[in-house]
């Protein structure tokens, strides 16, 4: 999922791209909740679990209405980016402006949080210094951990995201051993290699104590939202419930290039295609309007 440059529309990296808690505090609730396994399949009249924001200087201040969409949980991509830190991280250079952290932890979209750790905009970066990126992350958690943060974090995110076509993913196994759990990655099949092709690289070297967020693939017409509900339905049988989620891409590509926000009319089957899987759509401050979220009409 990378970000633009600052004056382009945020889209996945691939196409180029309330309780004041300690995080520390947070982790430890979610390791006695049993880890991985705290998003639940609701179903119900929630149309999604939680909310994606790619912060970048364009929503570095994210207000929303996605709550109304049933989202209660907050998956922030990066905590520091390009070696700028959003949180306080000693030795970290400050991202400028900062991100109100005290508002946004009172949102009621972000009553948990997943926290995503040191990235890089450019994916191919990332690639190239991912082990230390994961090192850097480390240290990030660490530190933020051994302070006071308003934010009820329930696990991390790790920002490297991972498709086949990286020959060398597979040494994101010891890379992430150090970091905490519960841990998640993002996965896409920028091949088609298909679910089962997926599933089997996967489990052949990523640990089972880390979830993968599954980008759709929907929002760049990778495929069809029925498509990727059978990803969805291989890949959460073979990794288990606890380990999956899907990130709902809420976006489409624009004539002329770019991106745009998809509309009520193709967002709404994407959505009802996956059931009660959890479901996060990517991404909120960029793409989910108010006026898009009213039109979803999901009532809680």
């Amino acid at each position: 999922m990378e970000p633009p440059k600052e004056q382009e529309t945020a889209a996945p990296r691939r196409i180029r791209r309330r309780t004041l808690a300690m995080i520390g505090a947070g982790l430890a609730v979610a390791a006695l909740a049993g880890g991985l396994a705290w998003f639940g399949r609701g179903g119900g009249s929630a149309c999604v679990t939680g909310i994606v924001w790619q912060p970048d200087r364009a929503t570095i201040d994210p207000h929303g209405d996605w709550q109304k969409l049933g989202a209660d949980t907050l998956l922030i991509q990066w905590s520091v980016i390009d070696g700028e830190a959003l949180l306080p991280v000693p030795g970290v250079p400050w991202f400028q402006p900062q991100p109100n952290w005290t508002r946004i932890a009172a949102e009621p979209w972000a009553k948990t949080v997943v926290l995503g750790l040191a990235g890089d905009f450019s994916e191919a970066a990332s690639r190239r210094d991912v082990a230390q990126l994961a090192a850097l992350s480390a240290e990030v958690a660490a530190k933020i951990a051994a302070q006071p943060v308003p934010l009820y974090v329930k696990g991390y995110y790790f920002p490297a995201e991972v498709d086949p076509t990286w020959v060398e993913a597979p040494k994101l196994a010891a890379l992430l051993a150090p970091l905490p759990r519960p841990l998640w990655i993002s996965v896409y099949d920028g091949r088609n290699i298909g679910p089962v092709a997926l599933a089997d690289w996967l489990e052949s070297w990523l640990p089972k104590d880390i979830g993968v967020f599954f980008q759709d693939g929907v929002g760049v017409y990778a495929r069809t939202p029925k498509v990727a509900a059978h990803y969805a339905d291989v890949l959460s049988a073979r990794l288990g419930a606890a380990r999956f989620a899907l990130i709902v891409e809420a976006f489409r590509p624009k004539v002329g290039g770019g991106f745009r926000a998809a509309t009520p009319q193709e967002l709404k089957p994407q959505i009802a295609a996956y059931g009660d899987y959890p479901r996060f759509l990517f991404d909120g401050p960029h793409y989910v309007s108010s006026e898009l979220v009213a039109a979803l009409d999901c009532r809680r």
